[in-house]
């Protein structure tokens, strides 16, 4: 062997790295080209009508204060549902959005539902430290990524909105940072 060569043991461990790296690179690559890519019947806003499985209103959430949230209780009104997270920045800042929509459409006959994909102790650790909010919290826990997915929201991102009519049916969602005036032109478009 020459001075300066690799031993053996090194240059399998350079060619092992560089593998890697290239692959975490591909996968980058292939992320960010499926993210930008989208489609029209896909993007982030986007009015999307039809009932959500029957599964939905026979859920029950536990909520931060020991609670249990029936979710068949919140049908025959509007709706909106937020789902959120506490190390999630975008969804922390529009709470005070949401509580806002809640404060004036609330009497106006709305329901407003945030649920929590996170743990129980960081969401009750936030709410009673971090922010003060008016409408009701549900902890969905993890699992509620894939409660998400069938409102429509197929690339499982937070935030992510979804209005229901008095009937039942999603009629617009979003995902990521929503605003009072976004949702309240939302609920003023209800027939």
């Amino acid at each position: 062997m020459k001075s300066g060569e690799p031993s053996g043991a090194r240059r399998r461990t350079l060619l092992i790295g560089g593998t890697a790296a290239f692959s975490v690179a591909l996968g980058a690559g292939f992320a960010w080209w499926r993210r930008s890519a989208g489609t029209a019947s896909d993007p982030p806003t986007a009015p999307a009508t039809g009932a959500p499985t029957p599964e939905l209103w026979a859920r029950r959430f536990d909520t931060p204060e020991g609670g249990t949230l029936a979710m068949a209780g919140l049908r025959g009104k509007p709706l909106l549902i937020n789902f959120w997270a506490t190390w999630c920045a975008p969804c922390v800042r529009e709470m005070p959005e949401i509580d806002r929509f809640y404060r004036e459409f609330g009497p106006r006959n709305w329901n407003v539902l945030g649920l929590a994909i996170d743990g129980p102790t960081p969401v009750r650790e936030f709410l009673a430290t971090k922010l003060k909010i008016s409408f009701p919290i549900g902890l969905a826990g993890f699992e509620g990524s894939d409660l998400t997915k069938q409102l429509g929201n197929d690339r499982g991102g937070l935030p992510f909105s979804a209005m229901f009519n008095a009937s039942g049916e999603v009629i617009h969602r979003k995902l990521g940072e929503t605003s009072f005036d976004e949702l309240s032109g939302w609920a003023r478009s209800l027939p």
